[in-house]
């Protein structure tokens, strides 16, 4: 075991993180994100939520601080309302790295994005619109 790491950072995510570079990206997928099909490594966390994950891995990496957007969320669709969940998420990444530059990406732009993310974190999240992409920055 390990001192202030969050318990729900399984060894493998913290290898994942310990790996990623500066600009790196890492993605936070709901449960309804397709994150075998897009991630080219995956990390399983079914039984953890959106909110509860965020918060554990912006403890851990700062956001990078010369990215235009360093937290992306997937934009609505066909008129579909903005979730709840997002001010929650808004909230949690101020609290953890006042480096937030937050930006939107059109819903097919961010499955071709995840692609290219390092990882994907599958999380058990059941609202929608519930993903994030993270880019990584420097520990100064």
């Amino acid at each position: 075991m390990l001192k202030n790491v969050p318990k729900i950072v399984s060894p493998q995510l913290l290898k994942i993180l310990c790996e990623m570079g500066h600009g790196d990206e890492i993605v936070i997928a709901d449960g309804n994100f397709p994150s075998e099909n897009y991630g080219q490594r995956v990390i399983r966390a079914d039984g953890i939520g959106g909110e509860e994950m965020l918060d554990a891995i912006l403890k851990l990496i700062p956001l990078d601080t010369y990215a235009t957007e360093n937290f992306l969320l997937m934009q609505t669709t066909n008129g579909d309302p903005t979730p709840e969940i997002w001010d929650s998420y808004f909230t949690i990444a101020k609290k953890n790295d006042d480096n937030l530059r937050a930006g939107n990406l059109e819903r097919f732009a961010f499955y071709e994005r995840a692609k290219k993310a390092y990882a994907v974190i599958a999380t058990g999240e059941g609202a929608v619109y519930a993903n994030i992409i993270l880019k990584k920055g420097v520990i100064k």
